[in-house]
């Protein structure tokens, strides 16, 4: 027996065209008035076909970009000096603070110096030895002299007599040489600073032997207030520059821009002061093709360390009738660069255009563009839809939240309100159900 409550065939009919024809009335509705009089083959639906997609664009305008080169590089110290010991002892006294600034001559180490102060009184007992004999060569000379002159004595004995005088004299001269050497080592007992500047850990500690067989380095100091950046260019990229100056392309950076650098640190910050190009090394590095630089940057908060690997932005050369686009704009590949134009029929079309650098997030076109030409910089995504359809180009906003927000209102718009009339068309679905 049937269950009363399943529902007749009929009534699953009148319940499915219940549901349906509010909706399909819907639909007509958007697709305009005109269809349901036309039929399939009437003409009457263009009035409801979607708009073109809307694209940002910038209006390019050519001017003299100066074109900048971003190198790696690595900071160094303006003059650095080692702490040595010059004469072999051992260290008795640290004088300094670890870290601290040191001005020249500063005591740094004291040796224990007994032995060295030994060796300078045995100096100086020879000396006097030395001056003694001296003077009787001298006392002997005098007396010798009135006999020679009176041929009391041979010529021979007063020859022996003047050369002991003079071998007196030089045996002085050489002990007081060695005096003097013996009081140079006595100094080098107390360590000074070379050169002012900041100074490192300390290398020994109290009690190691120093200076025994050769000069043992106990400290650094480092001048930092201004640093020297080190940063190579590859060869090929500064016979590029050269072929390109010769042939006009490009012209030199002319003014302080020239010498000028920048100092990228690696959180991506550009350093406040800014440094000058000291020189470009005539020769290339057969190990590495590279050519070195060296560039000066003051550092007076002593912000900066010594070792560092920093990125530095020089302005080389200068591009004529250059121009500047973000680079979300331009497609790289293998093939060249390329971009999108929209032409006079508001049709895009593909450009092939010559990237000489990035300045920023921009980079910076060379050939290929005209002044007036309309580059899409955003909305490329809905050009998908219909390749080779004409677009609505907008001005583009940096950052492309006003060209976005701006297309998409347009394309968005129809569907909204064809969505309304369907829901509001479907409402009355559930009474008639009931």
């Amino acid at each position: 027996m049937k269950s009363s409550n399943m529902p007749q065939p009929t009534s699953l009919l009148r319940t499915t065209a219940a549901l349906w024809l509010p909706l399909v009335a819907a639909l007509a509705a958007c697709g305009g008035g005109d269809a349901p009089k036309g039929g399939a083959g009437g003409g009457g639906g263009g009035g409801g076909g979607m708009p073109p997609p809307t694209v940002g664009v910038v209006t390019v305008q050519p001017a003299d970009v100066p074109l900048v080169t971003e190198l790696p590089g690595r900071l160094e110290a303006w003059r650095t000096a080692q702490v040595r010991a010059r004469v072999p002892g051992i260290v008795a006294r640290r004088l300094f603070t670890e870290g601290s600034e040191v001005m020249a001559g500063q005591p740094l180490f004291q040796l224990d110096d007994a032995a060295l102060r030994a060796t300078v009184a045995s100096a100086e007992a020879a000396v006097a030895r030395a001056d003694a004999a001296v003077a009787q060569a001298q006392a002997q000379l005098q007396r010798n002299q009135p006999l020679a002159e009176a041929k009391a004595i041979s010529a021979q004995e007063w020859l022996q007599t003047q050369t002991t005088l003079k071998a007196a004299q030089a045996d002085a001269a050489t002990a007081r040489a060695a005096l003097q050497s013996a009081k140079i080592n006595l100094g080098y007992a107390a360590i000074t600073a070379p050169i002012a500047g900041r100074i490192g850990r300390a290398l020994v500690t109290e009690g190691a032997l120093v200076g025994q067989g050769d000069a043992t380095q106990l400290a650094v100091i480092q001048q930092t207030s201004t640093l020297y950046v080190n940063f190579t260019q590859s060869a090929s990229e500064v016979l590029r520059l050269r072929k390109a100056f010769d042939s006009g392309k490009l012209q030199r950076a002319a003014g302080s821009s020239a010498a000028a650098v920048q100092v990228v640190l690696d959180d991506g910050s550009v350093y406040p002061q800014a440094g000058k190009l000291l020189f470009t090394d005539p020769a290339v590095d057969a190990a590495t093709g590279q050519v070195s630089l060296r560039a000066e940057l003051p550092n007076p908060q002593g912000t900066l360390l010594p070792g560092l690997f920093v990125k530095v932005r020089i302005v080389q050369a200068t591009s004529a009738q250059a121009i500047k686009l973000p680079q979300q704009a331009v497609t790289r590949g293998a093939g060249g660069d390329t971009v999108l134009v929209v032409g006079a029929d508001n049709k895009p079309a593909p450009r092939q255009i010559t990237v000489a650098g990035a300045q920023g997030g921009d980079w910076v076109v060379t050939s290929g563009l005209s002044a007036g030409d309309r580059v899409i910089v955003d909305g490329v995504q809905k050009m998908m839809m219909a390749p080779g359809s004409p677009v609505n180009a907008v001005p583009w906003v940096p950052g492309g939240d006003g060209a976005r927000s701006r297309g998409s209102d347009r394309v968005g718009a129809p569907a909204a309100s064809a969505a309304a009339p369907a829901a509001s068309a479907a409402s009355p679905a559930p009474a008639a159900s009931r």
